[in-house]
């Protein structure tokens, strides 16, 4: 088994930092667009356009590596193709977050789309994290702190954890850990508490959240597997991509997916929703039609891509 690491988190202006070396830029239009005058200083030899989480298109955008680091600048799109290439090319990788959208910036694995789910390829860490607090807080409110739905996930997660302990459905390598159960339901208990100062940009809240972010993250590095905070909702959210399309942000998807989930598993929902609401989390962006279609498939969705026991495999 590895352990990995988490990466270097610096807090810096993007407007202060430094590079010496020429280096690709892998990112998306948006936040490219939003960013750029800030990193007029980088030179910057190639410039990566990023609009779909699919290793081919990625291995279609490879030669275009130039330089001698590469820099992912944006959201969780950005960031899973950079370590991706940065893998590929064996170069340095230092992430930039536009908006603290989702934990990948921490991770060091890629998630990439395919037959219909989501899979998570080994690639690595970036080597540095720079933070810019002032930069995150102008993000759009709707992704600025979405990224406390892959921390609120951890309520319906670890219930999805100790459920399949009960029903025998952990296999060794993910066998329930109550000491990791407990540290999990703080971190939780802290995403809470900072939700509404995160969603409302402020600094404190949104180094609460970071601090989350990379907590929940090494946690799972330290067990192998992330079940104490991946669970049906995330099922819910890959099933539903299917129908919605690759538009919605994933906190637009994940958000609805812990609600849903929790009110399945008889979790109290209030304090769940709270924190959504107050990181403005859209949770009406999926038609409900297509939520009711997206849970009566959801047992055989599961079991199509085999994954990890939940409260998903047993709803009727």
């Amino acid at each position: 088994m590895v352990i990995w690491p988490l990466p270097k988190i610096q807090e810096c202006a993007f407007g202060d930092w430094r590079e010496d070396r020429p280096v690709t830029v892998v990112t998306t239009a948006a936040a490219w667009t939003a960013v750029q005058p800030l990193l007029a200083h980088l030179a910057v030899v190639a410039r990566i356009e990023i609009t779909a989480a699919d290793v081919a298109d990625w291995q279609a955008l490879s030669p275009a590596v130039q330089g001698e680091a590469i820099y992912a600048v944006g959201g969780g799109l950005a960031v899973d193709a950079a370590k991706f290439l940065a893998c590929a090319h064996n170069l340095p990788l230092i992430c930039l977050p536009t908006a603290l959208s989702v934990d990948a910036f921490f991770t060091w694995a890629s998630g990439v789309r395919e037959a219909g789910c989501v899979r998570y390829i080994a690639t690595r860490p970036p080597d540095l994290v720079l933070l810019d607090y002032a930069v995150l807080a102008a993000a759009p409110p709707s992704i600025g702190a979405a990224g406390i739905c892959d921390v609120l996930s951890i309520a319906t997660g670890s219930w999805d954890w100790r459920f399949a302990e009960a029903e025998g459905q952990n296999p060794p390598a993910t066998r329930y850990r109550a000491w990791a159960d407990r540290m999990a339901a703080t971190i939780l208990d802290a995403a809470i508490e900072c939700a509404e100062a995160a969603g409302q940009g402020e600094r404190g809240g949104l180094k609460q959240l970071v601090d989350c972010l990379a907590l929940e993250v090494q946690l799972c590095n330290q067990l192998g597997h992330s079940r104490p905070e991946e669970g049906s909702e995330h099922y819910f959210a890959y099933a539903v991509e299917n129908v919605m399309g690759k538009g919605l942000p994933h906190g637009d998807l994940v958000g609805p997916g812990i609600l849903l989930m929790a009110e399945a598993q008889g979790l109290d929902l209030v304090r769940l929703r709270r924190a959504l609401d107050a990181c403005h989390i859209a949770l009406n962006r999926i038609p409900p039609a297509v939520v009711e279609q997206t849970l009566a498939a959801l047992p055989t969705y599961v079991r199509q891509h085999q994954l990890p026991f939940g409260i998903a495999h047993t709803l009727v």
